[in-house]
């Protein structure tokens, strides 16, 4: 009986030791969770972490190649609808106007790629690198000039395939300023389109000093841009429509594009003006 009454007493103690034992798990059960969250945050909350990436790579941004970003930025050029006098709208073909509608956007932007503001200076910057490489591959005449901020506008747009947004190419548009009076247009680029990326030019128009479409070289003109573009080897466009142009000096010429469609690029010459262009669209 004595061990069984001292067994009733430890018993008894343990009994009491258990209650306080008790109540602290049943306290952490319920409040630990939300302490420890707590704790976590204050390690977390308005900290910057640092964190590598499997690929180590700030992001992705979809690449295109150069054929299709000439196929893209020219369907877009052709789908655009200029302003025009009321009587030219008249008697424009019906069937023409319907193509100008599509699935192409052309629509003026305010900032590069990374989504940051850019000056035109940085667009008639662009265009000068490039006037200066297709004088040095014999694309354009040695005379002419580069670009002044005060005497020419850059505008940069985006070219857009609509149903397929990630298919887009930034492009700075060049112009002349046309308010500039009698300005002095010999051996100068009037306007030109130019790749945001890279600085290539894929379309311009220039007064030079050649006299004769007899001296100008279309075949050597094109097969050099087609170089300095990545385009692959000109083809001969055939069966050309001889009132195609404004023109009748051109020569005209294909390369592959997307959806196993063809890009059309013109090289042309303006009698008079002495006016030289190499163009993709229209």
């Amino acid at each position: 009986m004595r061990n069984g009454k001292m067994t009733r007493k430890n018993w008894e103690k343990l009994s009491l030791l258990m209650i306080p034992l008790a109540a602290v798990i049943v306290g952490l059960a319920v409040w630990g969770p939300e302490v420890l969250a707590q704790y976590r945050d204050k390690g977390i909350l308005n900290q910057i972490q640092a964190q590598e990436t499997q690929t180590g790579a700030e992001g992705y941004r979809y690449s295109l190649g150069s054929n299709e970003k000439v196929y893209i930025l020219s369907k877009c050029l052709n789908n655009q609808i200029l302003p025009e006098s009321e009587q030219n709208a008249m008697t424009r073909n019906k069937l023409d106007y319907d193509n100008l509608t599509g699935i192409y956007a052309f629509v003026a932007n305010k900032k590069d790629a990374s989504g940051q503001d850019v000056e035109e200076s940085a667009g008639i910057e662009l265009a000068n690198q490039g006037i200066r490489e297709l004088k040095e591959r014999g694309i354009l005449p040695e005379g002419i000039q580069e670009l002044s901020e005060s005497s020419y506008s850059a505008v940069l747009y985006s070219a857009i395939d609509v149903p397929d947004p990630q298919n887009n190419v930034l492009v700075w548009k060049i112009n002349l300023d046309t308010s500039l009076q009698n300005a002095n247009k010999e051996n100068r680029l009037l306007d030109a389109y130019v790749d945001a990326d890279t600085g290539r030019i894929y379309e311009f128009y220039a007064r030079t000093g050649i006299d004769s479409w007899d001296i100008v070289d279309a075949d050597g003109i094109i097969a050099a841009w087609a170089e300095y573009m990545e385009l692959g080897e000109p083809q001969k466009y055939e069966n050309t429509n001889p009132l195609a142009e404004n023109t009748p000096y051109f020569r005209k010429y294909t390369f592959s594009g997307m959806d196993k469609e063809d890009v059309v690029a013109t090289v042309g010459y303006y009698e008079g003006i002495n006016e030289l262009y190499l163009k993709i669209s229209r």
